[in-house]
């Protein structure tokens, strides 16, 4: 990797060093927040293609590639301020927050923390709706096999969210990349996105950000449940949950188009 390309450090909130890589110029920044037991890695389709029109901004957030260790709480709001701790590192003054998964999370709690400074915000088949929170007894059932067997759990569960033509080596690289992950940290950080879900709608309130989702067609995604809260919705069919990975070259396209929306 050249001068150019080499990845950064930066210390969060708590202090643990949070590692980024920055290319491109111009404004505003885009800044990718990968998902829950990703990387930046995660982001390797899109970060060589929009660094020609924009600076693009990829983040390890703490335990997740090579960032720190050793937090004693996973939580979205801690997540959060690791991706506010690069912001202003770079002393940002414009940018758009794109969350694939749990990043979806992730961004709403990095805004709260750059008033004035974000533009839009882009989900990445974060939330296809937004209704009734999860019960407790959901929670539990949702945490209960990953908790038994972590890495056959996360490779039955992430190996599912692919269609069934999906490429068998992207596959296999993407499960048995997030079945690697640190238990302790995946665990905590589980936990912490699937009850996030009652704190998303006063986040959007609160916000007041322009916001669009780029989601699977598959699940169907309930779009008048986001509009109700100012989410616009673009559905693409033949995907699974990694669509960036999956087809970079549509989810680049519909990221060229709401960065152009917000503008």
């Amino acid at each position: 990797m050249d001068d150019l390309h080499k990845p950064k450090t930066v210390s969060s909130a708590d202090g643990l060093p949070i590692v980024y890589e920055v290319r491109g110029t111009g404004n505003p920044t885009l800044i990718f927040v990968h998902g829950w037991s990703c990387d930046r890695r995660y982001w390797q389709e899109q970060l060589e293609p929009l660094s020609q029109v924009f600076q693009v901004v990829a983040i390890d957030l703490a335990g997740h590639g090579d960032s720190g260790l050793g937090r004693g709480y996973w939580t979205m709001a801690s997540f959060g301020d690791d991706v506010a701790a690069v912001v202003n590192e770079l002393s940002l003054d414009q940018v758009v927050l794109i969350g694939h998964s749990m990043g979806g999370d992730v961004i709403l709690e990095a805004a709260r923390r750059l008033p004035a400074r974000v533009a839009g915000l882009v989900w990445l088949d974060a939330y296809k709706r937004l209704s009734t929170p999860r019960t407790p007894e959901q929670i539990q059932q949702i945490l209960t096999p990953f908790r038994a067997d972590f890495e056959n759990a996360v490779r039955a569960f992430f190996g599912g969210m692919f269609p069934p033509d999906a490429n068998p080596a992207l596959v296999e690289w993407v499960t048995a990349d997030m079945a690697a992950a640190p238990p302790a940290v995946a665990l905590a950080a589980l936990e912490a996105t699937i009850t996030y879900d009652r704190e998303v709608p006063l986040a959007l309130q609160e916000l007041q950000l322009p916001l669009v989702a780029i989601n699977s067609a598959v699940p169907p995604t309930d779009t008048e449940s986001l509009a109700r809260y100012g989410v616009r919705a673009v559905c693409l069919t033949g995907v699974g949950h990694f669509l960036m990975l999956e087809d970079p070259e549509r989810v680049n396209q519909q990221l060229l188009t709401a960065v152009k929306e917000f503008a």
